[in-house]
């Protein structure tokens, strides 16, 4: 086959159950044309099973769906019906039940449809490729392979691609761009054995921590306490994650293991704990069924009891003394205390991670190319900060392998099978800059040099690599970091925790575009991973808070608002790159931009109301701007839409529906994977450059008046009375209404963009005094959450 780039114009999904459906609402997201296939149904409409999966999509949380109008690139069809559709496709996904008959008599059927340079893939969470192609005739079986995405497949940037020994290289390669750059994917290229990479360690993982929980007696809740977020690893920890995974699923996996690494040493602790198949033969199957390992009645959560088989309360935690040991600075100083504890709970925390350690010590060669990929593999599929054969190296390689070795020497290990030798080589690690250890040849492999990766200037970074400076720094002060990858456009960015906006970072702002206007073509503000900015840093703000420095806050608020008029006004275009939360002042910077470069998971929002303020730094002035514009005759039909955003804190859940919310001009730039973010943005901002880009004039726009001021008021207190809102928010909600109709003037009145900064920033400071206002900041610093008093 020739190495032709790949043009996905249309794919089909095959199998419209949890994942098929997901797949394929995640193709619609990224705008490709998806064909959706189920069995035909046995009673009305033909394509109702289909039908019935898109109007679920719709309800799901979290939403599959990245905008409302996304869906409309699905079509429903069946396989009676619609097969000829499949010739039309340059990529299938089978994603139907784990069953192999299933599987290959599906294949049998859709076969002769296919078009001649279709790609045909299955999303099989682990059964042998190479068994599932030998449906095929040799020529299908060069296009055929394994692309396992991980659930759900909107949200979780792994994607596995396994190939059978006949899959042409090109097709990988295409396959593996289109994942990467039209998805957004992180793609581990895994060896076709059971399970994979991922779900054959971060399984492992889980049934480890279930037999080391059953050996120190542990309850769920205080397990699942130790092996979350205390761990870098996600809440849901372990056994809330088999639930939301759920039960039947989980125990699939670990039945694949079970059944196909019969020779694997660590083969008898493959089988379920008799607890969890009574859950499963009950039906208690977890988030889905409303029950599992734990349950919620009411506002009360309740866990399973192991040994009476009853649930009790779960209010139990991790003791203090075990969670200060894990509060060390160091993964070394982390593993020698846990080791060192005679505490049951460090005992247990030690056994998990040594037993993984241990798995995947014996284990790699066999289940994956390099340890690049089994650490991207369990942080991409299970969430954790940081991979195993990390937290290993960073714990110190030669000391954790020492007390390891210890450990199955004196038959503490689930498995008594020994270290492999290049373990205990003499080596520091396995990731180093020169690459990560190849398990066959046992030397430092590289990263991939597909082309696709080029788009990717700062990739996913692993410990044990040094830090990678970007570019020619231009200047840097306590708060911005501002330097140039071309000699053209300058780049800068907020080095604040969270990128919080304080005074500096406003400085520092200001002092970029003086020096892009004299040096640079185009300006870009870039966060290199999430959040793009929080907002303002109320913390900096305090002092003048307690002081009562009314004119200190005023400045602050001045100089906020000047800064977002020159991102728009300069005489240099000047690009946001957005990626995460975008708050309050991060959401201003946003809509003052002259263009928006945003990956899908951007979730953007001006929030003030939860602190007790209002927008002031342009954000009221730009949503009444917006009005003005979309009015159509009708402004304050227009006004109301975007004053429900700003009076109800509405935050977009995707930069698609950032658009729709008008936090994003319809112009913005979507991109699926973040670390392609700034490669998108240079371009932009290099473009709009070569266009000979100008800046408008400041804009004068109708306003609503007094008139609709009063008419936003009356749903207020609507909404008041029907307890949707608090009498405070009330009180906000009236002042956000004041401003965004320009004040006590007439309706129709023409006013100027610094009439509604002027009355944002009066506004913004006399909310300061009321003491509801403090109180809400009070509680947002302290415990990261609106009051709604």
């Amino acid at each position: 086959m020739s190495s032709n780039k790949l043009v996905v114009r249309k794919v089909a999904v095959l199998g419209a159950g949890v994942m098929g459906a997901q797949i394929a609402a995640h193709l619609a997201n990224a705008k490709v044309p998806t064909v959706l296939f189920d069995l035909p149904a046995k009673e009305g409409p033909k394509n109702a099973i289909v039908e019935k999966a898109l109007a679920a999509l719709k309800k799901q949380k979290p939403a599959p769906l990245a905008s409302k109008t996304a869906i409309e690139y699905i079509q429903a069809a069946n396989y009676d019906d619609d097969l000829a559709l499949l010739s039309e496709c340059d990529l299938v996904i089978e994603a139907v039940a784990e069953r192999l008959d299933i599987k290959e008599n599906l294949y049998s059927k859709v076969a002769p449809y296919l078009g001649e340079k279709t790609i045909f893939a299955t999303n099989t969470s682990g059964l042998s490729i190479e068994t599932l192609a030998g449906v095929f005739s040799k020529e299908l079986k060069d296009r055929f392979c394994g692309v396992h995405f991980f659930n759900p497949p909107r949200y979780m940037h792994l994607v596995e691609l396994i190939a059978c020994q006949e899959t042409d290289a090109a097709v990988l390669d295409n396959l593996e761009r289109f994942l990467v750059s039209t998805l957004g994917k992180g793609v581990v290229r895994a060896k076709d054995t059971p399970n994979f990479v991922a779900n054959r360690i971060g399984v492992f993982s889980m049934l480890a921590t279930m037999a080391n929980a059953a050996q120190y007696g542990l309850r769920f809740d205080v397990v699942d306490d130790l092996t979350g977020a205390r761990l870098g690893r996600p809440k849901s920890a372990t056994f809330r994650t088999a639930d939301v995974v759920g039960l039947d699923t989980f125990a699939h996996v670990a039945k694949t293991m079970q059944d196909h690494l019969q020779a694997d040493p660590w083969h008898a602790h493959f089988g379920l704990p008799t607890w969890l198949t009574g859950l499963i033969e009950k039906g208690a199957l977890g988030a889905k069924t409303k029950a599992g390992i734990f349950k919620k009645e009411g506002k009360r959560i309740f866990v399973l009891d192991a040994n009476s088989g009853e649930y009790v309360a779960s209010n139990e935690k991790a003791d203090k003394e075990v969670t200060e040991l894990l509060k060390a600075a160091t993964w070394g100083e982390k593993l020698a205390a846990l080791r060192a504890s005679e505490h049951p709970q460090a005992q247990f925390l030690w056994a998990c991670m040594r037993d993984v350690f241990h798995y995947i010590a014996v284990h790699a060669k066999d289940i994956a190319h390099n340890a690049r990929d089994i650490d991207f593999a369990i942080r991409w599929g299970f969430g954790w900060d940081m991979g195993p054969f990390e937290i290993w190296q960073a714990a110190g390689w030669t000391q954790v392998a020492k007390w390891v070795a210890e450990d199955i020497a004196a038959g503490k290990t689930l498995s008594s099978e020994p270290l492999p030798e290049w373990v205990l080589d003499g080596r520091e690690g396995v990731h180093s800059d020169a690459g990560s250890l190849n398990f066959s040849s046992l030397e430092a492999e590289g990263r991939s040099q597909l082309d696709v990766y080029k788009r990717q200037y700062l990739p996913a970074k692993l410990f044990g690599e040094s830090p990678k400076a970007l570019g020619e720094t231009v200047f840097k002060t306590d708060a911005i970091h501002a330097f140039t990858l071309d000699g053209e456009v300058l780049v800068i960015e907020n080095t604040n925790k969270n990128r919080a906006i304080s005074r500096e970072v406003l400085e520092g702002i200001n002092q970029a575009i003086d020096v892009a206007e004299e040096r640079f073509s185009s300006l870009v503000i870039w966060a290199p991973e999430a959040p793009f900015s929080v907002g303002a840093d109320l913390k900096s703000m305090m002092p003048a808070f307690a002081t009562g420095d009314l004119q200190a806050i005023e400045d602050m608020v001045k100089l906020f608002q000047d800064t977002s008029m020159r991102l728009r006004y300069s005489h240099i275009p000047t690009v946001s790159a957005v990626q995460g939360f975008a708050f309050g002042g991060g959401c201003e910077f946003v809509l003052h931009s002259n263009k928006v470069v945003a990956a899908l998971e951007s979730y953007i929002g001006l929030v003030e109301v939860g602190v007790g303020l209002i927008p002031a730094g342009g954000g009221s002035k730009d949503f009444a701007l917006k009005a003005a514009r979309a009015s159509q005759g009708d402004l304050l039909a227009a006004l109301k839409d975007r004053y429900m955003n700003l009076a109800m804190a509405k935050v977009a859940t995707s930069a698609l529906e950032a658009k729709e919310l008008g936090y994003l001009n319809e112009d913005a730039v979507v991109v699926f994977n973040a670390y392609e973010l700034l490669f998108v943005a240079l371009n932009e901002a290099r473009a709009l450059a070569a266009s000979g880009w100008r800046p408008e004039i400041q804009q004068k726009f109708a306003v609503a008046g007094r008139t609709g001021a009063a008419s936003i008021k009356g749903q207020l207190v609507n909404m008041k009375e029907g307890g949707f809102i608090s009498e405070y928010d009330m009180y906000l909600g009236s002042q956000i209404a004041d401003v965004m109709t320009g004040g006590d003037v007439d309706a129709g009145t023409i006013v100027d963009e610094q009439w509604i900064l002027d009355l944002e920033r009066k506004v913004f400071v006399s909310l300061l005094q009321q003491e509801k206002t403090l109180e809400r900041i009070e509680n947002m610093m302290s415990t990261g959450k609106p009051l709604r008093n």
